[in-house]
């Protein structure tokens, strides 16, 4: 019984920003799972060795380029996944963009980037993925990236804290909204996983020993622990579960 309520076979699963970092290892994960997978980024090129993985693995992977902040481009894109697949089972709400700096220097071209990247664009996409998964027999599930910064203020991320603070609040709000159209809606918060994104902060070492010194299991994310958490709730195991936010950070925020 455990092996078929996180089967995702037959399963169709969209997930942006998925060239690289956490959305290459969340694709991956879904795929492992057994659901064929609709990636995108801004630059398709850019996603061929996520399609290779996923293929390698015995999955469609189906790219398309796609950045989220323009939004009219949004239902083309799920439009074509669409006409490929047929439905829409599942949307990772992956795609983001962070900047560091001090809140006084924070211009409109940055906060707009950041909220429209992290905020708007997921909201836009989960709009377009929830008509569509309104139609369908077995609806759906959405899964956002939220973040520590959801639950905390870290400074010279204002922005960014902004954005994922008020994609919690989209989740609760839109899982409430859609629960009776069959769609669920929840998030994970991934705690410090090193990325193409994060690198240079991990590069610091003595950064690094400070950030374990805060995670009671002492260690940095990986990719099988953000992967496992959005199989969880793009599967039928988490089938009552919608409105909720899973950090996956190793008990950070637990302890603080």
């Amino acid at each position: 019984m455990a092996n078929t309520m996180f089967d995702l076979a037959g399963k169709i699963a969209v997930v942006t920003g998925a060239s690289r970092g956490l959305g290459q290892w969340i694709a991956l994960a879904l795929a492992e799972a057994g659901a064929d997978i609709c990636i995108t980024a801004r630059d398709e090129t850019a996603l061929s060795e996520t399609k290779q993985k996923v293929e390698a693995l015995g999955r469609r992977a189906i790219t398309s380029a796609q950045d989220v902040t323009d939004i009219s481009s949004i239902e083309d894109t799920l439009g074509k996944f669409e006409s490929i697949t047929g439905v829409i089972d599942i949307l990772v709400n992956n795609a983001g963009y962070e900047q560091v700096s001090p809140s006084l220097d924070v211009d409109e071209q940055i906060w707009d980037k950041i909220v429209g990247t992290n905020l708007k664009g997921a909201f836009f996409w989960s709009q377009a993925a929830a008509r569509r998964m309104s139609r369908q027999s077995q609806g759906g599930s959405i899964i956002n990236l939220c973040s520590l910064t959801s639950y905390v203020g870290i400074p010279t991320a204002v922005p960014y804290g902004s954005s994922k603070s008020g994609l919690l609040g989209m989740t609760r709000a839109l899982s409430a909204e859609w629960a009776p159209l069959g769609i669920r809606v929840n998030a994970v918060a991934p705690g410090y996983f090193r990325t193409a994104m994060t690198d240079g902060f991990y590069q610091d070492e003595n950064w690094a020993a400070r950030m374990l010194e805060k995670i009671p299991q002492k260690r940095f994310g990986s990719a099988s622990d953000i992967g496992g958490a959005v199989v969880f709730l793009a599967s039928g195991a988490s089938a009552y579960v919608t409105g909720q936010c899973i950090p996956v950070d190793g008990g950070f925020l637990a302890s603080i």
